[in-house]
């Protein structure tokens, strides 16, 4: 059958998508990338947000009015954490969660067989083990993510996650290798490790995160690995020291912030001070030349005042991040913070607004920093008369060209910077 997937939400998700159209192909099936030709059409969904949780209803109805005879199946972290959003949506054929991807191929077998609705949601348990059977390339990408742990024990205050990937497990080290060798052979030069803790990756074990991407060194096909993102309070001088010696690790660390005040990062049940935030952030700008520090904030926190705002904003210029992802506070039922007093939404949205403006300078400032120097891209994609492509920190780059340049390494020399972007030549 011809198989369509429509995936929301991060790089853990993205993953798990290639995952599943490996295992569907093993199985027989055809992955395309048009819904309107499918048999079959799965969505992944996501559950940070109630906006990506209406963003998976409205998917999946459009999906089935394009075409009523698709086999619809939905699974993700929005059915696994909200199973009661099967009640809202009987265009859904074949109910899943993200606990039992490795079942899909038996579910459409099931269906088919019966022509009756499939459920295969399997709860998360304490103890479960990493599971999955991995992948060998990266479709539609240059470079490929590689997931390596999965779960979270943390429990922020806002945060569904802990319900919809359960508790922190780790992919061993072997099976990981097995992935970059594999990746490498089918053509990839820079791999993503990614994670829902990426920071946490083996937790009760003997190894830690830079074992993983120690692996990598050994792939001469490897040229980068690049780090998904990760948690302050985990970052210790000893795991940058280790991450120091792997000499393919690309400067850009995405540290997640949430705020920039210790009341509010409190409430949050986040575990680390803005000062021992800043301090880490000053400790990887000098154990890493170039390095790049991006971060997300949510504003809008129920306990947020606006002096409390005030002193996230004055934090975020303080620690001059390259780039940050601003999101106002969404209500997660399940959640700690559901049960607080709301902030109204237009409070929310007009601090998204202000903290995203003072954010758009401080990238702006940043790029404009790259004026003449020379660095290596990773071109990315081609354009009508440009190419794209991202730097080792992460700095994305147009040349002019109608040359062909996806999937190479080439030298540029920064000649200008975009709102959002830099532009150089070839050297």
């Amino acid at each position: 059958m011809k198989v369509y997937f429509y995936t929301l939400g991060c790089k853990v998700n993205q993953y798990e998508t290639q995952e599943m159209s490996e295992l569907l192909e093993k199985n027989g099936h055809t992955i395309i990338y048009n819904a309107t030709q499918a048999d079959v059409a799965v969505v992944n969904s996501c559950t940070v947000t109630a906006e990506s949780v209406r963003k998976t209803r409205q998917t999946i109805r459009k999906l089935k009015k394009q075409n009523p005879d698709n086999i619809i199946i939905l699974t993700g972290c929005a059915s696994q954490a909200e199973p009661q959003i099967i009640n809202d949506l009987p265009e859904v054929d074949i109910f899943m969660g993200n606990r039992s991807n490795m079942h899909i191929a038996d579910a459409i077998n099931e269906y088919i067989a019966n022509q009756q609705p499939v459920v295969k949601r399997i709860e998360h348990l304490t103890g479960d083990e990493f599971c999955g059977i991995g992948i060998t390339r990266f479709d539609e990408h240059t470079r490929a993510f590689l997931k390596i742990q999965d779960g979270c024990d943390r429990f922020c205050s806002y945060c569904l996650i802990p319900t919809a990937r359960g508790r922190s497990r780790s992919k061993s080290l072997e099976d990981i290798d097995k992935e970059l060798k594999a990746l490498e052979q089918n053509g990839y030069s820079e791999i993503v490790f990614v994670g829902i803790n990426l920071s946490d990756y083996g937790k009760g074990s003997p190894y830690a995160l830079p074992d993983a991407l120690r692996l990598a060194e050994k792939y001469e096909g490897i040229k980068r690995v690049r780090l998904g993102s990760l948690e302050p309070d985990h970052i210790t001088d000893e795991m940058i020291e280790k991450l120091k010696a792997v000499t393919k690790l690309c400067p850009q660390f995405h540290i997640s912030l949430q705020s920039g005040c210790n009341s509010v990062l409190k409430a949050m049940n986040r575990h680390y001070t803005s000062e021992e935030y800043e301090h880490l952030a000053n400790k990887l700008r000098e154990a890493f030349p170039d390095a790049t520090i991006t971060t997300d904030v949510l504003v809008g926190f129920p306990t947020e005042t606006e002096e409390d705002f005030n002193t996230t904003s004055e934090f975020v210029k303080k620690i001059g991040f390259e780039k940050v992802h601003v999101f106002p506070y969404s209500v997660r039922e399940g959640t700690r913070a559901a049960k607080m007093e709301q902030l109204t939404k237009t409070v929310k949205e007009d601090r998204a607004s202000r903290l995203s403006a003072i954010t758009d300078e401080i990238r702006e400032k940043f790029l404009k920093k790259q004026i003449g120097k020379a660095v290596e891209v990773l071109f990315e994609a081609e354009k009508n008369d440009y190419c794209e492509g991202y730097t080792k920190n992460y700095t994305p780059v147009r040349v002019y060209s109608e040359n062909k340049c996806k999937g190479e390494f080439l030298m540029v020399e920064i000649t200008q910077a975009e709102k959002d972007y830099c532009v150089g030549k070839f050297v």
